[in-house]
């Protein structure tokens, strides 16, 4: 049993039977396994336990994991997925889990939703809180955000008060190098949050996102805007090292700038 965390390293657990818990003392968290409705009160966790749906705490087949008494909970389970035409219904789980909802020492949830195909396959694009409100995750790939760059300068130039050569333009490849010092990069980025269904408002939908994001060409973060439009953060990157940024500011407040030495 492996648990791979956020900062790539792989971390080994002996195989779990259902309901059983195992804490890590080198990591410093526990790994669970449902299976049953309630642990023994002797168990750490008995307590958090109880907090998770019924439905998680009683399927064998999601494992959880957390760092604290208190929460939250990491639910590891597998996403939705479009079956195969000659594929046997239901299939068998697959041998690995992702991370589909977190559940805080309260009893509150979120649920992430992951794209079932396309470009965007298995990456997280809906989000559902505790009350019930829909968030929708815009992606955008490289290729698209290229296109869209393409459309936009032709609908400059052909415009009277736009700039009558494309050379003041830079190019904006379709893909980005498949390798970066930071490791690899798929070219997948966040372009927007939508609010999409508020049990407290259902008749009232947003007319735009609650927040919007840019990227340079190569990728990197360029700016971020609210829900009004406004720009309320901007970043500069250094041309010769890609992803190294060199200038931050927020809206309203002075520009940070970084300097780097030799080493980066």
């Amino acid at each position: 049993l492996i648990l791979n965390d956020s900062g790539g390293r792989s971390i080994h657990f002996e195989p779990l039977f259902p309901g059983e818990v195992s804490y890590s003392r080198s990591e410093s968290f526990w790994l669970a396994r449902g299976g049953v409705a309630e642990q023994h009160s002797s168990q750490p966790l008995s307590a958090l336990w109880q907090v998770l749906p019924e439905d998680v705490r009683l399927s064998p087949h999601v494992y959880l994991a957390t760092n604290s008494l208190q929460g939250p909970w990491w639910i590891l389970s597998w996403p939705e997925r479009v079956p195969g035409a000659d594929e046997v219904l239901p299939p068998e789980p697959p041998a690995y889990r992702v991370l589909t909802g977190v559940v805080d020492g309260f009893g509150r949830t979120l649920t992430f939703h992951r794209a079932a195909e396309g470009d965007v396959a298995g990456a997280v694009t809906g989000v559902t809180d505790g009350a019930g409100r829909c968030f929708h995750l815009v992606l955008t790939t490289q290729a698209q955000r290229a296109e869209a760059f393409r459309k936009q300068r032709a609908t400059s130039l052909s415009s009277p008060a736009g700039p009558r050569s494309a050379s003041s333009s830079s190019a904006f490849p379709d893909t980005l190098p498949a390798g970066t010092e930071y490791g690899a990069d798929n070219g997948i980025r966040l372009e927007a949050v939508w609010l999409t269904h508020d049990p407290a408002y259902p008749d009232e939908q947003p007319t735009a996102p609650l927040a919007r994001y840019t990227y340079t060409a190569s990728g990197e973060l360029r700016a971020v805007y609210d829900r009004s439009g406004t720009q309320v953060r901007g970043f500069t990157y250094d041309a010769e090292h890609a992803g190294r940024m060199v200038a931050h500011h927020y809206a309203g407040r002075p520009e940070s700038r970084y300097r780097y030495d030799d080493t980066g």
